[in-house]
C-alpha cells in the first residue's frame, strides 16, 4: 500500500496513471477504499481528452467523436490508493431512453453510494455553460457534500476575452455554492493544466501529506 502520509508524494506525477477496467455497475467496481476523483460532464464534453491532457497521455482515456460511446466506469490506477474514475457522460439526445436511464442509474448510484470519492471534476463546453443537467448534477453534489470543480472546455474556442466573460458568469451563477470551483480549460492546448493538477494534489491529499479523509454518506 502506498504511504498517504509520506512528504515524498507531494505534487505527484500524473504521468504515472495507468488503467484498471471498465465496470458496467458498482458492484463490479474496484473495492471502495482509499481516494477517487471522478470527471463527469454532457457527452462531447471533452471528459476523456481532459483525462489523458492531465496525465499527459494521448491513449490513456478512448476518445470519440460519437457522443453518448461512454456507458462503462473507467477506472485509473495513480497509486495503490488512490484513482480516477472517467464516467458515463449524460444529456445526449440521440441516445435510445433506455440507454439513457441506464446512465442516469449508474451515475446516481456511484455519486450517491461510493465512500471514497472524494472530488467531482464537472466538464462542461465553455460555449454551453450550466445546461439544466449540469445544474442538476450540482445541486445533487451539493446535497451529499461532494466538492465540485469545474472545467470549462474547448476555451480555445473563444477569443480570450470572452472565455473570460463566460468564467467570471459561472463563477458568479454558482457564489451561492462554497463547495464549487471553476476553471477555464483547454486540452488541445493543454491551457489550464497546472490548475487542475493542484485542485487534484489536494483532493488526493499530495499536497500536505495528510491522510485520506473519506466522506461517509447517511
Amino acid at each position: 500500500m502506498a504511504d498517504l502520509n509520506n512528504p515524498a508524494l507531494k505534487h505527484f506525477n500524473f504521468s504515472q496513471i495507468e488503467f484498471i477496467k471498465s465496470a458496467p455497475s458498482l458492484s463490479q467496481s474496484p473495492a471502495d477504499i482509499g481516494i477517487e476523483v471522478a470527471f463527469v460532464g454532457r457527452s462531447n464534453s471533452g471528459k476523456s481528452s481532459a483525462i489523458n491532457a492531465i496525465a499527459g497521455r494521448d491513449k490513456l482515456a478512448r476518445t470519440s467523436k460519437t457522443p453518448g460511446r461512454t456507458q462503462l466506469i473507467n477506472f485509473f490506477r495513480i497509486d495503490d490508493d488512490r484513482r480516477l474514475v472517467d464516467l458515463p457522460g449524460y444529456g445526449f439526445a440521440k441516445v435510445p431512453h433506455k440507454v439513457q436511464k441506464q446512465l442516469e442509474n449508474i451515475l446516481n448510484t456511484y455519486l450517491g453510494q461510493r465512500h471514497c470519492l472524494q472530488g467531482l471534476v464537472l466538464l462542461m463546453d465553455i460555449r454551453h455553460p450550466l445546461t439544466k443537467p449540469d445544474k442538476t448534477l450540482i445541486d445533487f453534489a451539493n446535497q451529499i457534500e461532494l466538492p465540485v470543480h469545474i472545467l470549462l472546455t474547448k476555451c480555445d474556442k473563444l477569443s480570450r476575452g470572452a472565455s473570460q466573460s463566460v468564467l467570471l458568469e459561472t463563477r458568479r451563477a454558482l457564489s451561492a455554492y462554497s463547495r464549487i470551483s471553476v476553471q477555464t480549460f483547454s486540452a488541445m492546448h493543454r491551457f489550464g493544466i497546472e490548475e487542475v493538477h493542484a485542485k487534484l494534489d489536494d483532493w488526493f491529499n499530495f499536497d500536505d501529506g495528510e491522510g485520506a479523509s473519506n466522506r461517509v454518506f447517511t
